[in-house]
């Protein structure tokens, strides 16, 4: 396989356009993408046209516009490129109207009351910044989604507005500092964890179809314990996966670059090169289907829930955030001698004061019921948001604000083989247990779930940063002395927003305590973490900058309400049918084999205490289980009557998971309890520890 010959084969690139299109039609399509211009019509024609020949040269037949409605997920609408002719024939056309626009069905998507069933009509349009591609002999469009009122119901616009929120602010300080620069660009790397299980094992697993979890499951002899799985070599069969995968993305042109075990059995990670982050959610968004749909070819199911099994490690998706201008210059570099970098510094509080003013809205950004079960277990950052610093960061700032020379040194690092190369540390260690951490020269949000899309989280991160960077500018601008002034205004910042800022063990027992000593927020589920994105504080910062209407902010908290209501309700359904039709069944038939094989025993005189006991045992946990159903069900029935959907979502938290847990550990001792042959599904065991 010859990479650089096949990346980005399968999209309409620069490259593709320069060889497709007229000279004069290239320099306008640039210009108009650099400069955020409207598309012209007549342009779009052309572009459109060149577009379709190239796609069908390569075998496509269909087109469609590619967009990420509020599930999270993608969707598509498919044409064919043929229209007919007088003699009964077709030929293939594709029109720039075709291209530009398209209308999508906005009734059945998820939006939050924004549109009423016979309010259908909705529309996609093209995101030009995003290159189109193709993908099971489909040209694919990536665009925008919005109602027939002009209100998004998507990922994308939003994300589009506050990317150009940043841009706007962050040119704003930096025309102070003299750049030459003229725009500023977030860009995102999403590490994407994932399981792989055997496919034939998954399609006896109710929970799991249903889900994309365990509902049930004991724990196996053997878990992560060992730490033997974490960077481990990939078997073969995981190995021939990961081969297929990365050449499919690196046709899409897709910069998948590193590949690993992860630390649970069956977990996995892939993580591409950063890339503008409306491209790069795009990217995500492919890789995730991508992951799905080849691992089905392999024998193997690919999962992507934030939890799929209980006490072993759950899967996020590491959003790294920076901020780098068009003359190629990181924002969030701190360079050789971060100290005398005042830039850096500006743009580092900056930072700190929007993660400390909001970090209601950005815990709320990758809230799901699903990841409830992640966040703040030792595996994953807490629920509550944190900054790490490290260690010289920290001394710089701290020097600083309290008017102090830093006297640190970058320090080499000697590792004690003097045929092993010195070279320098990083600025920053490492802290997995921390929410946002800075990494040298980006930051780290760790708290996303894997199944997430990057787009939200993205969103309220560029929105945030840029509201905190126009007050900077806002002040700084009105300066008599510039330099006296921006001095000033990082030592206040950083001084008043410290708090955030912990270099410590977030799993840590004692920082709970210290947490809510500082007055951090500690949500700790969905509930209570959605409804902040409609505070006033946050309706008026995300008003002013365009990026959501207060309609739309009411419409996102009712649908990820609604989700998450539904999501449990779903959950608690299954545990119900799996506990009625095959649990209590399976401990039924084993007692009763029990009980006849101690009665067969005690005619020739032998003993049964085994049996006995075993019987009494498992008699009391079906019992118990049977009680628990009961409590479930009931439970579920009388939340039904639950009017509001924010009400609903508090009951289903408070009443419905505890109903949940406890029918759960009285089935899951059942199972390590029952014979191997009478239990109706694979274990964790068998699951997690397949040969391959």
């Amino acid at each position: 396989m010859n990479v650089p010959e096949i990346f980005g084969s399968d999209v309409f690139n620069d490259k593709a356009m320069r060889e497709k299109l007229p000279k004069d039609t290239y320099k306008a399509l640039k210009k108009t993408i650099a400069e955020g211009l409207p598309l012209d019509i007549h342009l779009a024609n052309v572009v459109a046209n060149a577009m379709k020949d190239w796609a069908v040269e390569k075998g496509a037949t269909h087109y469609t516009h590619w967009f990420q409605p509020m599930t999270g997920l993608t969707a598509e609408k498919l044409d064919s490129f043929i229209s007919p002719t007088d003699d009964g024939s077709v030929i293939m056309e594709f029109s720039g109207k075709e291209l530009i626009k398209g209308e999508a069905d906005a009734s059945s998507f998820p939006s939050g009351g924004l549109r009423a069933t016979f309010e259908a009509r909705g529309y996609t349009a093209w995101d030009a910044t995003s290159y189109a591609f193709i993908k099971e002999k489909t040209l694919c469009i990536p665009t925008a989604f919005c109602s027939y009122n002009g209100e998004a119901l998507d990922k994308k616009t939003p994300l589009l507005k506050s990317m150009e929120a940043i841009n706007r602010a962050s040119m704003r300080i930096l025309k102070m500092f003299g750049s030459n620069a003229t725009r500023v660009i977030a860009n995102c790397g999403a590490e994407q964890e994932y399981f792989l299980v055997d496919r034939e094992m998954y399609s006896h697993r109710k929970d799991m179809i249903f889900t994309g979890r365990t509902l049930f499951g004991a724990t196996a002899p053997k878990g992560q314990e060992l730490e033997d799985h974490y960077f481990g070599t990939i078997k073969t069969r995981v190995a021939a996966y990961m081969r297929d995968v990365d050449e499919q993305l690196w046709r899409l042109g897709i910069y998948a670059k590193t590949k690993h075990n992860e630390v649970a059995p069956c977990q996995h990670e892939l993580a591409p090169i950063f890339d503008t982050a409306n491209v790069a959610t795009d990217h995500n968004q492919l890789t995730m289907e991508i992951m799905k749909r080849t691992a089905r070819k392999h024998g193997f199911k690919c999962l992507l829930h934030e939890k799929p099994f209980a006490g072993i490690n759950g899967s996020g998706k590491h959003n790294n955030w920076s901020l780098s201008t068009n003359t190629g210059v990181n924002l969030l570099d701190p360079g050789k001698t971060p100290a005398e970098n005042a830039q850096f510094l500006l743009f580092l509080v900056a930072v700190i004061k929007a993660v400390n003013d909001y970090q209601d809205i950005l815990r709320a950004s990758v809230a799901t019921a699903g990841n409830d079960h992640r966040l703040g277990a030792n595996e994953a950052p807490p629920a509550i948001i944190s900054i790490f610093l490290g260690d010289e960061l920290t001394g710089i700032l701290e020097a600083l604000a309290h008017g102090d020379r830093y006297e640190g040194k970058r320090m080499e690092m000697e590792i004690g083989v003097d045929v092993l190369p010195h070279f320098p540390k990083d600025t920053t260690d490492r802290n997995r247990t921390s929410p946002f951490a800075f990494t040298g020269n980006k930051f780290e949000f760790r708290m996303p779930g894997s199944r997430l899309s990057c787009g939200g989280p993205i969103t309220v991160l560029n929105t945030i940063v840029a509201a905190t960077l126009d007050k900077f500018a806002d002040e700084l601008g009105s300066a008599g002395n510039f330099r006296q002034s921006l001095e000033e205004l990082i030592k206040r910042e950083y001084k008043n927003n410290s708090r955030i800022v912990f270099n410590g063990n977030g799993y840590s027992p004692e920082w709970e305590t210290e947490a809510a000593e500082r007055g951090l927020l500690n949500l700790r589920s969905t509930p209570e973490a959605i409804p902040c994105f409609c505070h006033e504080k946050n309706v008026k910062m995300f008003s002013l900058y365009g990026v959501y209407s207060e309609t739309e902010l009411k419409s996102r908290v009712e649908i990820l309400l609604d989700e998450y209501c539904k999501t449990i309700k779903i959950e608690a359904l299954t545990m119900a049918d799996m506990a009625k039709k095959d649990i209590l069944p399976a401990a039924a038939t084993y007692i009763k084999e029990l009980s006849q094989t101690a009665q067969l025993a005690e005619t020739f005189g032998a003993e049964t205490s085994f049996e006995r006991d075993l019987v009494t045992r498992l008699s009391k946990l079906a019992a118990q289980t049977y009680e628990n159903l009961g409590v479930l069900e009931r439970e579920l029935g009388e939340c039904s009557g639950i009017q509001g959907v924010e009400a609903l979502a508090n009951a289903f938290h408070d009443r419905v998971l505890p109903a949940m847990a406890d029918l759960r550990t009285a089935a899951d001792e059942i199972e390590s309890l029952v014979g191997e042959k009478y239990w109706p599904y694979p274990t964790y065991g068998k699951m997690l520890f397949y040969v391959m």
